[in-house]
C-alpha cells in the first residue's frame, strides 16, 4: 500500500500521542485563494494549540498522503491548477493514475483509518442532497461514518442538504450523533436547528468515553461530533435557507452537478451574504479543528494514564 505518512505523524502515533486527521477537499474546492490557505493552517495550529498533531490528508505522485507538508498545501491551494476531489470511492483508481487529489470527508477517515488515527475535523460532513427521493444523490460520507472506526467532528451537514433526511439516515445507519454543548443539530452557518440530538458531552473527557466505548464494540463504525459554529459568527438559519435556495435555482441553472455543486453553491451563498458565510465557514472550521484537538489529547491521555 502506497501510504506516505509524516514523520511526525508516525511517531506521535507509535508513541501514543493524539493526532487529527484534516480533510483538504476545502483548500481546494470549498474556499477562494487566499483563504484556503489561511483554513488550513489555521486549523493545524488550532490542533497543535489543543494538544495534538496534525494531519492533512491528501493524493499526490502516487501516494496516500498522511500529514501534507506546506509544499502540499500550497499544491492544492493553487486553484489554477487541476486537483481532483476524491472520495473514498476515488483512491484507487486516483492512485493508480498518480493524481494529485483533495480528500473529502469520506476518503480522509479512510486515510486516517489506514494510518490509525481515530480522530479527525472538517466544516460540514456530506449527507442527503434536496430531492434525493428520485436522483439518489447521497453523499459517501454517510456509508463511510458507518463502516469506519473513526470520531469525526463537525458543524453539522452542509446547509445545501436535506438535513433532516441526512440525520435520518445517520440513524439507520447506526452512527451515533453527539452534540458538544447543545442538544440540537447545527446547521452548518447556523447555531441550531429544531432537531435534537439523542446524546450530548460537554467535556473532552466525556467526549473521549463516548469514542471509547463505541469503539470497544465489535462491529461499530464511526462516531459523529456536531457542534455550533462560534456565536459571533453564527448566521441566521433563515438567510441561510434563502441564499441556499438561490444558489441551488443558480446551480441548476448553470448545469452545476455531482462534485461541482457544492463548491458552486458555497461560493454562490458567500457572494450573497458579503463575505459573511465565508467567515463563518472558516471560523467554525478551525473551531471543530481545536475542538477535535482536544478530543484526540484526551483520548490519548486515556489510554496512558501516565501521560
Amino acid at each position: 500500500m502506497r501510504l506516505r505518512v509524516s514523520d511526525e505523524v508516525r511517531e506521535t502515533l507509535a508513541g501514543g500521542g493524539a493526532v487529527v486527521a484534516l480533510e483538504s477537499s476545502l483548500i481546494a474546492h470549498g474556499l477562494p485563494h487566499p483563504h484556503n490557505v489561511e483554513a488550513a493552517l489555521s486549523s493545524e495550529a488550532a490542533v497543535r494549540k489543543a494538544g495534538a498533531v496534525p494531519a492533512t490528508t491528501a493524493l499526490a505522485d502516487g501516494e496516500l498522503v498522511v500529514g501534507a507538508d506546506m509544499a502540499l498545501i500550497e499544491r492544492l491551494a493553487d486553484l489554477a491548477q487541476p486537483t481532483a476531489k476524491a472520495g473514498a470511492r476515488d483512491l484507487g483508481p486516483l492512485l493508480a493514475a498518480g493524481r494529485v487529489a483533495a480528500t473529502t470527508v469520506s476518503a480522509s477517515m479512510r486515510l486516517a483509518s489506514l494510518a490509525g488515527i481515530r480522530v479527525m475535523a472538517t466544516g460540514g460532513i456530506g449527507g442527503v442532497h434536496r430531492g434525493a427521493g428520485a436522483s439518489f444523490d447521497i453523499s459517501s460520507d454517510i456509508d463511510e461514518l458507518a463502516a469506519t472506526q473513526v470520531a469525526v467532528v463537525c458543524s453539522g451537514a452542509k446547509a445545501m442538504l436535506d438535513v433532516p433526511a441526512t440525520f435520518e439516515l445517520l440513524e439507520s445507519r447506526r452512527v451515533p450523533v453527539i452534540g458538544i454543548g447543545t442538544d440540537h443539530v447545527p446547521i452548518f452557518y447556523a447555531a441550531a436547528s429544531s432537531l435534537p440530538v439523542a446524546h450530548r458531552v460537554d467535556s473532552a473527557a466525556a467526549a473521549a468515553a463516548a469514542i471509547g466505548a463505541h469503539f470497544g464494540l465489535a462491529g461499530s463504525g464511526g462516531i459523529l461530533f456536531v457542534q455550533p459554529p462560534p456565536p459571533e459568527l453564527a448566521l441566521d438559519a433563515g438567510e441561510v435557507e434563502a441564499w441556499t435556495a438561490e444558489a441551488l435555482e443558480a446551480a441548476d441553472a448553470a448545469g452545476a452537478v455531482g462534485t461541482a455543486l457544492t463548491p458552486f453553491v458555497l461560493a454562490h451563498v458567500a457572494r450573497a451574504s458579503q463575505g459573511r458565510a465565508l467567515q463563518a465557514n472558516i471560523g467554525l472550521i478551525v473551531n471543530n479543528a481545536r475542538t477535535a484537538g482536544s478530543f484526540a489529547a484526551a483520548l490519548a491521555n486515556a489510554a496512558s494514564p501516565m501521560r
